[in-house]
């Protein structure tokens, strides 16, 4: 999947600089591993500061035929929580994930672990899910060691067909991270463990260091590779709903989604009242088989750790987009973005004016709900 866009100005917490730039484009080969398992490989790349980084996104092998409603999962793949983590950015409806992706997984977070699921035997749709991964991926430098399970997840997905032209899903997650990200400023010991991981990162995306996770300027690092903002345990909600006049979805859809998020236990500093938070709401339309229109809306809150004290960052952003989709695999996207902060975030882009073409080769597998 290719996917190229050019920014007039880049995004606070964007993954996209200014100019003409490669996306988040891959090369990917699944197929069964035998009778009971199944297996998927995807490389990634991109361009970020005038280099092309490239690295492994996804090597994992997933049972097909456990019983009971059953699947698992190893090997290194996207974490399930959230709407959107799961999908690859070049099958999103605007040009940027919403700010909750971007600041608390570093826009598409894949790790090193395990997943269990179980789907139930429902006349609606069920499923019950556990993660057990390292967490290197999503906070890069810890201020201690965590051991090789740095973060759990557990997340529930619901939803159902409402007659031929409507439909629903709702999804809501929970995960426990051990990784503290380290502060600077303050002179944490670092284990052996901590600087392999850092080591593991730069050989994956074959690059020199980056700042910490929770430095004083994360908020400014627009193309960090993890969370720019994390904690100890997170709240994921996601609602959808779809519309599809006359039950034919290719036609006319209307497409309306919420994602909320709340990270608390920043870092051993952190009080009550010290946590991020983020909100959004998109809404697209497609009026023609060919043709999307979109908005969205979003808050981002942050407590910036700064040392062993916290300052508050607010960021605004709000987006409109006209897609033009003349086959499934093919996609050309002119968004208008503006972000407005309340404090931090000197970096926000007042205007962003996007054009973005993502092409598709192959086979590619179904989008998720």
């Amino acid at each position: 999947m290719l996917d190229v866009a050019h920014s007039s100005r880049e995004q606070a917490l964007g993954a996209r600089e200014q100019g003409l730039q490669l996306g988040h484009s891959d090369l990917s080969a699944a197929g069964p591993l035998g009778a009971w398992l199944r297996g998927r490989v995807s490389a990634g790349f991109a361009t970020h500061g005038g280099r092309l980084e490239h690295g492994i996104e996804e090597a994992y092998a997933e049972t097909t035929g456990l019983p009971g409603g059953l699947q698992l999962r190893g090997g290194r793949f996207a974490s399930q929580i959230g709407r959107l983590n799961e999908q690859h950015p070049h099958a999103d409806d605007f040009v940027e994930r919403p700010l909750a992706y971007r600041a608390f997984l570093g826009g598409h977070w894949n790790d090193d672990g395990l997943r269990l699921n179980w789907t139930a035997p429902t006349p609606f749709y069920l499923m019950l899910g556990m993660e057990a991964l390292h967490g290197r991926r999503l906070v890069e430098e810890a201020a201690s060691r965590s051991g090789r399970v740095g973060v759990r997840s557990f997340t529930l997905k619901t939803g159902a067909d409402v007659g031929r032209e409507h439909a629903w899903q709702l999804g809501l997650s929970y995960v426990n991270n051990r990784r503290e990200a380290a502060v600077a400023g303050l002179h944490h010991g670092h284990d052996d463990d901590d600087h392999d991981d850092h080591d593991d990162h730069d050989e994956d995306h074959g690059h020199g260091d980056h700042g910490d996770a929770g430095d004083d300027h994360a908020h400014a690092h627009h193309h960090h590779h993890g969370a720019a903002f994390s904690g100890r345990r997170s709240w994921w909600v996601d609602l959808s709903w779809k519309w599809s006049p006359g039950g034919n979805p290719r036609e006319q859809q209307l497409r309306v989604a919420v994602d909320a998020a709340r990270i608390t236990g920043i870092n051993r500093y952190a009080g009550a009242g010290e946590h991020h938070d983020a909100l959004g709401l998109s809404v697209v339309w497609r009026w023609a088989p060919q043709w999307e229109v979109g908005a969205r809306s979003e808050r981002l809150r942050v407590s910036e750790p700064h040392g062993d004290h916290f300052h508050a960052a607010r960021l605004r952003e709000h987006a409109v987009m006209l897609a033009y989709k003349p086959s499934h695999l093919q996609a050309l996207r002119l968004q208008w973005t503006t972000q407005r902060k309340a404090a931090g975030f000197d970096d926000a882009a007042r205007r962003s004016v996007q054009v973005q073409y993502v092409l598709g080769f192959g086979a590619h597998p179904a989008h998720a709900f």
